[in-house]
Parts: structure tokens; sequence; C-alpha cells
């Protein structure tokens, strides 16, 4: 009769808020009676009492106690335990409700939340479509974020429209809506729907900026003002890298460097560019770990022996924290990040304190905010002197181009005919093997007027879906194009192929404000002269640094009027364009572009100098590596 009497009183305590004596009468009923309502009202009690992490417990050993009943109960335990910031136990229970009864918005929410922050990305497909469909404006705004993260999945697409349809007036969903609309080519609606945002950026109104990510703000927006207002994805802490360049660090004498990545499989574009350059360190001088958090399906496929690039350390099971402690333990000199915030990023484990020197390269054109970073490596087009204010980090200037190039495990072209692609042989063709969210309406517009200037040509351009390519067909014909001087390449299944079929283009017309980046390099080392403009960030003036290195500065153009002249102009003079292509022939294997050993020493040098400075004590600075001599005779194109 007790516990009758005890748990009544206890209750009526609860009901009349009188907390701390119900708190009080079911601390002492629990001395002897272990049920599952004793517990659920302690829970709620204590969530009263504002202890989350206690009331968790309790509605935990409610639901234990409940067996199959207390579904509800081990619910609550979760969604406390991640408000009171116990992220393992609210993961744990919230797969455990996830699995045994159906996916709620809030444990979606908290499953959702957590894989996020830690970088895993590919769980997340589960959680969107109840996310995007919540009453809860949070939930929808997670969504948002979860979206936008791989824009190129159809259900992800018809999601994000949802959204809009929903919210048209809230700029979070405009901006994902653009997001999938620039992924499938849809440029009328673009043109319909950017000039709001376009309108608030006239009038000084950036901060929906944060509301968008980092790398796909760069698809519209050459302004590097703005590029930096993108939602960053950490926030430093004052004083934050000067006390891990400041920490106590045990130099050995080779240089110990580590590169974070989640893209070490041979399938991906970076490795495409950066394994050869990996393989050519100087183990005499470096020590090379690669912290790895690929996705166990892209290494399903990987026949690479990648312990040649250097030695594979595995982390993609580990939180951030238990990452960067790792690095500290191998004691590593120099970290470099390869994603940046791009898809599948980790780059956060850098605000944990991994090395005296960190530095980002290669995955991210531009500044990665809310990073903790000393560097940022690239050259003198890719970062010059006006770019500095935009920049937290460094700049380290190699002396050709940012980009190295795997002249190895890229092939060479071979010969080919148009009639194989369904090419015209008597026409002149433009070419565009850029993904197609790089399309914009205003770049696509010039094309047009390109293709109007120059009747006996075609356009041959890749889609990446069949609703690239159909809303790709509607543009054009809206504008006056007739749909046979269109012609469209989709992905090669052969990358020997893809490289083959450049050289059957007379010119590549470069995209802006993002331009080709591996697809510029992969068009000049298949034969393709790629023509560009001066652009306005890094993203804008990579292939401005390609050519440069290929030794063809003739084809950057100053602005968009001289690049659609030059366009036309070259339609008229195919001598000028069989030049091209044979100065791309003679420099292939000669100029600075392709040659992977000549960027290894250049790295290395970087390294070097990094390093020397934080041994003496001396903070960060801008650093330009010396050239070595250029070569008179072709590299070698096998490895040694």
């Amino acid at each position: 009769m007790n516990h009758v009497v005890s748990f009544s009183a206890a209750s009526k305590d609860f009901q009349s808020g009188n907390y701390v004596r119900s708190l009080a009468t079911l601390n002492t009923l629990l001395e002897t009676q272990q049920d599952a309502k004793t517990y659920a009202l302690l829970g709620r009690t204590l969530v009263q009492l504002g202890m989350k992490g206690d009331a968790a417990l309790a509605y935990a050993l409610a639901g234990d106690k409940a067996g199959d009943s207390g579904a509800e109960f081990s619910r609550k335990a979760a969604l406390l335990h991640f408000e009171a910031g116990n992220e393992n136990e609210a993961l744990r229970l919230g797969l455990r409700h996830m699995m045994n009864r159906s996916l709620d918005a809030e444990i979606a929410y908290v499953l959702a939340s957590i894989y996020l922050k830690r970088g895993k990305d590919e769980l997340l497909s589960p959680f969107s479509k109840v996310l995007a469909e919540s009453s809860n404006i949070e939930h929808t705004l997670l969504a948002v974020r979860m979206l936008r993260t791989n824009p190129s999945d159809e259900a992800q697409a018809f999601l994000a429209r949802s959204l809009f349809k929903r919210f048209p007036h809230h700029l979070r969903f405009r901006l994902l809506y653009l997001i999938f609309s620039r992924h499938i080519s849809d440029l009328n609606a673009i043109t319909l729907h950017k000039p709001l945002l376009d309108k608030l950026l006239a009038k000084g109104e950036r901060e929906f900026l944060s509301y968008e990510g980092e790398f796909y703000n760069l698809q519209w927006c050459g302004n590097e003002e703005f590029n930096i207002q993108a939602g960053a994805l950490g926030v430093l802490a004052p004083g934050q890298a000067a006390a891990r360049r400041a920490a106590p660090h045990q130099w050995s004498q080779k240089i110990r460097v580590g590169y974070l990545s989640s893209d070490f499989f041979e399938q991906h574009a970076t490795m495409k560019l950066i394994g050869r350059v990996l393989e050519l360190h100087d183990r005499d001088r470096f020590d090379v770990t690669l912290y790895c958090h690929t996705n166990a399906k892209n290494l399903e496929s990987n026949t690479f022996d990648r312990n040649r690039w250097g030695r594979i350390v595995e982390v993609r099971d580990l939180s951030n924290e238990e990452v960067a402690a790792r690095m500290r333990a191998d004691g590593i000199d120099v970290v470099i990040d390869l994603k940046g915030p791009t898809f599948e990023t980790r780059c956060q484990i850098l605000n944990h304190g991994c090395a005296p020197v960190q530095m980002s390269w290669i995955g991210f054109p531009g500044s990665t905010q809310g990073t903790d970073l000393d560097y940022v490596i690239g050259d003198r087009f890719v970062l010059p002197e006006t770019s500095k204010p935009y920049y937290h980090e460094k700049f380290v200037h190699l002396p050709d181009t940012y980009q190295p190039n795997d002249p190895i495990g890229r092939p060479m072209p071979q010969p080919v005919s148009r009639a194989q692609y369904g090419l015209p042989f008597d026409k002149f063709v433009f070419a565009s093997f850029n993904a197609s969210r790089k399309l914009t309406p205003e770049t696509v517009d010039v094309w047009c007027n390109i293709l109007r200037r120059t009747p006996d040509s075609v356009l041959w351009i890749m889609a990446v879906s069949k609703a690239s390519e159909a809303n790709l067909r509607d543009y054009f014909k809206k504008q006056g194009i007739p749909a046979k001087r269109i012609i469209f390449a989709g992905h090669s299944d052969q990358y020997q192929d893809h490289i083959n079929r450049q050289q059957v283009a007379d010119l590549a017309l470069d995209t802006w404000p993002y331009n080709g980046h591996t697809t510029t390099s992969e068009q000049l080392w298949g034969g393709l002269p790629v023509l560009t403009l001066k652009g306005t960030n890094f993203a804008s003036r990579v292939s401005e640094s390609l050519l440069n290195a290929l030794g063809l500065p003739e084809l950057v153009t100053a602005d968009v009027k001289a690049y659609e002249d030059t366009a036309v102009e070259l339609y008229n003079n195919p001598d000028r364009v069989a030049g091209f292509k044979q100065t791309i022939e003679t420099n292939r294997l000669l100029k600075p572009l392709f040659d992977a050993e000549r960027f290894c020493r250049h790295l290395e040098t970087a390294y070097e100098m990094a390093v020397e400075r934080a041994k003496q004590g001396l903070s960060p600075d801008h650093m330009a590596v010396p050239a070595l001599p250029e070569r008179t005779a072709p590299f070698p194109i096998t490895a040694a």
C-alpha cells in the first residue's frame, strides 16, 4: 500500500508543480519499487527541474522495464540525451527506436543531426523525406542542409521542389531549389527565381548567403566578398590557431605529412590529379600518411595499390576529436585537407588541433571559412594580391599552377573519328564537357550569340541526365537555336574514351563563374584548346592558371565580349585553331602543367618553407615557392 500512496503523492506533487518534493518522494520509492511508471514519472520530474541528462537516464530505464510497451519511453530518452549533448546514447536509442518502430520526424532530426556533425553524409538518405514533410520549421531547415549535400538524387530533387512550393518566400528553400535547378540545367527556372537574390545583393542584403553551402555559392557567384559569407562549417575560438601552433611538438629528421580526404580511390577526379604526386614524394625526406575517411562502397571497385600513395590510416569510424588525436600521436608536422567544404568533407577535424602546420589544397577553390588553417595552396593566377582580404589563410604560391596532374594514370589520347560520336565532319565543333551545374543562363546566352555569329558550327555539350538534356534543348530552342545545332554527349563509361573524344572537337568553351578544373586539364591533355576569360574569384580563374602552365595564354580573354569575339574569330581562322592544337601536342610533355615530378618538388619545397617558419616560432605568412628551371626535353610518361 505504501507504493500506491507514495506514487500517488509524488504524482500529486508533480501535478501541483512541487517538483522538488516529487523528486524526493520518488527517490525514496525507488529504493524498493523500480517499475516503468515510477522511472517515467522521475523522468518527467527531472525535465521540469532542468536536469535533462538525468531525465534521459530515467526514461531509458522506464523503457527497459516496460519491455515491448516501452518504446515511447526509449524514444523520449533519445530526444533528451540529444538535448543534453549525450550524442552516443541518443544515437544508440534513436537507432533502436527506428529499427523497432516507424521513423518519426523528431527521431529523424536527432539521428540526421548527429550524422551531419560527424561527416556521415552517406547515412542521411533515410531521413530527408520525413524531415522535409514535417511541419516543424527546424526539421525542414535540416532537410535543406541534407538535401544540398547530394543534389544528384532525383528523389531529393522532388523534395527540394516540394519545399519551395510550400515556402515560396523562404530564402533557404529558394536557394535549395536553385541548387537542384542548376544540377539539371533548368535555366528557365534559374532565370525566373534568381533575380530576387540579385536584387537583395544589390540592396546590400547579404545575410541570406549564410543559408547556402560554400560550394554551391560558387556555382553562380563570382564575388569573393560574397563567397566568404556563404555558410561556414565551424566557428573558431579566439586564439585557437595560435594555441595550436604553440603546443609542444617533437620534430623529426623527416617531415611527416598527413593528407586528409574521402577521395582516396582511383576513380575519383582528385586522384586523377594528385595520385602521381603522392607516389613521387621523396621518402628519404618525407613520411607520407593518408588519413582516409573514404566511403567503403567507393573502395569496392578500387584496383590500384593505394599504399603507393602513402601509409593508409582508416579514420572513417573515428570522431573528429579521435582523428585529430591520432594525428598528434603520429607526430604529423603538416596536415593537408584535400576536401574543404564539399561533399563528405571532414575538414572540421582540423579544428581540434592536428598539427603545427595546417593547409588546404585542391578540393575547394576558395577560402575554407570557420576552419583552423594556416595556408591555402594556390598560384599567382587563382590567388592574386587582390584576393588577400577575403582569406584568413596565408597564400602559398606555387610557381606554375596550383593543380597537379598525373601523366601516368591518365591515358594518352588515341586516334578516333567524328563519326564515332555522331559529329558532322564538315562543321566547326564547339564543345563543353563541364558539369551541368556549371551552366548559367549568362554563359549559355553568350554561347547562343556565338552560334548565331558562326552559322556553320555546332555545339557538342555534356548533359548529366535526360532531365538536363531536355531542359537545355528547351532553353536553346527558346533562344532560337535549331535543335540540329546542339549535340549532346553523355558520361563516357571508359576514361580512355573520354580522353580520346576531346580531340575531335575544334574549341572548348569554358564556363563561368565556375570554370572547368579537372575538366579543363582533361580537355588540354586530350588535345582540345580551351577558351576562357579572366575570372573574379578562385573558381573562375582556374582555366587561366592551367592554360598559362601549358603555354597557351592567348586563350585567356579579358572579358565576356572578348570571349565571344575570340570564339567567332577562331571559327573564321581554322589555321589558328590548328596551331593551338599543335602547341598542345608540343607542350604536353614539356611544359609544367602535366609534369608531376616538377610539381612534387615545388610542393615539397612549400612544406619545407612552412615547417621552417613553424620551427622558428614564426607565424604563418604568404610564401612564393621559387621555380625550378623549365625542362628542355620531354619528361617520361612511364613509371620508374
